[in-house]
C-alpha cells in the first residue's frame, strides 16, 4: 500500500461526481422552450431557462459549500459528503460502491486519508492473507499523510477545490420548465424540470437570499442520482488529525 492509493480512489471518484455535476444542467440542451413566466411569486417575470442560469451564476460566487452526493454510476454506486471551498481545503467521506469508503481531509499544503477496512482489502487483493494483514495494522484507523503538491497526488486532490467542481455548471439552459415551489432541506425552493429521453431532471433553486442550487434530481436513464448543496460560504471543518493517528509514508521510504 502506497501513496497511489490516494490516486486509485478519488481519482475515479471525483471524475464521477465532475460528471454528475451537471445533472439535468448540461443535459438541457438548445430545444428553445420559453420556460414558462409567472408574474407573481418567486422569480416574478423570470422563465424556466432565465432561473436556471441565475442559480448557476449565484452558485459559483460562492466561496464554500457541502456536497451531499448519492450517485448512480456506470461503474457501481458513489456517495460523496464533502465540504469544499475556492481555497482547496476540505473535509468529508467518499464510498465507491464495494471498495469501501475513505475519508478525506485538505488543510494548507497537506491531505490526510483514512481508509475503512473494506477499502484496505480490495487494494490488497490477490496478496497473501499475511501482507493484508500487515497492511490492516499498518493503515487501519491511521491517517495517510501526503504533501498537497506531491505530483502523485495532485490531480486527485482537485476532489477540494471548489472551482473545479463549479466549472462543470455551464450556463446557456434554455429548456427548463418552472414547476412548484417546495423546500430543500429548510431552504424553501422552486423547482425547475428538464425532461431527456428516459430521464427526468429537477433542479432545485432558492427562493430566498442568494438564488443558489439546492439540490440537481435525476430519476430514470443511466445514471441516476441527487446531489444536493449545503451549508452555503460556512467554513470547511478541516483540521489536522492527532499526531498519533498519522502516518507519513514518506518516513517509511515510500513516495
Amino acid at each position: 500500500m502506497s501513496s497511489t492509493a490516494l490516486r486509485a480512489f478519488t481519482r475515479p471518484a471525483l471524475a464521477a461526481l465532475c460528471a454528475a455535476a451537471a445533472l439535468g444542467l448540461t443535459a438541457c440542451g438548445p430545444f428553445g422552450s420559453s420556460g414558462g413566466v409567472e408574474e407573481s411569486g418567486p422569480f416574478a417575470g423570470l422563465s424556466g431557462p432565465q432561473i436556471a442560469n441565475k442559480a448557476i451564476k449565484a452558485t459559483k460566487t460562492a466561496d464554500s459549500l457541502t456536497l451531499d452526493a448519492n450517485l448512480q454510476m456506470s461503474d457501481g454506486p458513489v456517495k460523496a459528503f464533502m465540504a469544499l471551498d475556492t481555497k482547496g481545503q476540505c473535509a468529508g467521506t467518499i464510498s465507491m460502491g464495494p471498495t469501501g469508503t475513505a475519508e478525506l481531509i485538505r488543510t494548507g499544503k497537506v491531505a490526510y486519508m483514512r481508509f475503512d477496512e473494506a477499502f484496505l482489502r480490495e487494494q490488497n487483493k490477490g496478496g497473501s492473507p499475511e501482507e493484508t494483514e500487515a497492511v490492516l495494522k499498518m493503515l487501519k484507523g491511521r491517517w495517510v499523510k501526503t504533501d498537497v503538491t506531491d505530483p502523485e497526488a495532485k490531480d486527485s486532490l482537485e476532489m477540494c477545490e471548489l472551482d473545479t467542481m463549479l466549472a462543470e455548471f455551464e450556463t446557456g439552459i434554455n429548456s427548463a420548465q418552472r414547476g412548484e415551489e417546495t423546500t430543500v432541506n429548510g431552504k424553501k425552493a422552486l423547482i425547475l424540470t428538464e425532461k431527456d429521453g428516459d430521464a427526468t431532471y429537477k433542479i432545485y433553486v432558492a427562493t430566498e437570499g442568494e438564488p443558489y442550487l439546492l439540490k440537481i434530481e435525476q430519476k430514470g436513464g443511466e445514471e441516476p442520482g441527487t446531489m444536493s448543496f449545503l451549508d452555503y460560504n460556512k467554513p470547511v471543518p478541516a483540521k489536522q488529525p492527532a499526531a498519533k493517528d498519522i502516518l507519513d509514508l514518506k518516513e517509511l521510504g515510500e513516495q
